[in-house]
């Protein structure tokens, strides 16, 4: 992944930045489970979605540890927010254990997994026969 990315919303827990019609948004927290920060977070991926329209976006998990419920509800909302265009969801470097509420709840069905963010970006850039990233 190139370095050009721009950064358009950046706090202590959360970054958001953008790479052509890709959207990144990296959690920075080891825990996201505050309701009120959860809710500043959509609230603010919100606004940025609704200005930006990206076709994807990568939510990133690669620091966080543990989130609550409202994290799923989270995404699902931004999830709806991009199908009204036909844009896409995709998670990034979550951890197994984090996985595992993904798959009880069968979330894994409707978001597609990749090892890293890197990857994650490229496996959206390229036609499916072309990837080497491969999904989780």
């Amino acid at each position: 992944m190139t370095e050009n990315s721009d950064v358009m919303n950046e706090t202590n827990d959360i970054k958001i930045s953008s790479e052509g019609n890709i959207a990144i948004v990296s959690f920075k927290a080891v825990s996201i489970s505050n309701i009120e920060k959860i809710k500043a977070f959509a609230e603010q991926i919100r606004g940025f979605v609704e200005k930006s329209r990206p076709q994807r976006v990568i939510f990133d998990f690669a620091e966080v540890k543990f989130f609550s419920s409202q994290t799923l509800g989270m995404l699902l909302d931004i999830r709806a927010k991009l199908a009204d265009y036909g844009g896409e969801v995709v998670i990034s470097a979550i951890n197994p254990q984090l996985h595992r509420v993904f798959k009880i709840t069968s979330l894994d069905k409707i978001f597609r997994f990749f090892p890293d963010k890197n990857c994650a970006v490229k496996a959206i850039n390229e036609t499916p026969h072309q990837t080497r990233c491969r999904e989780n």
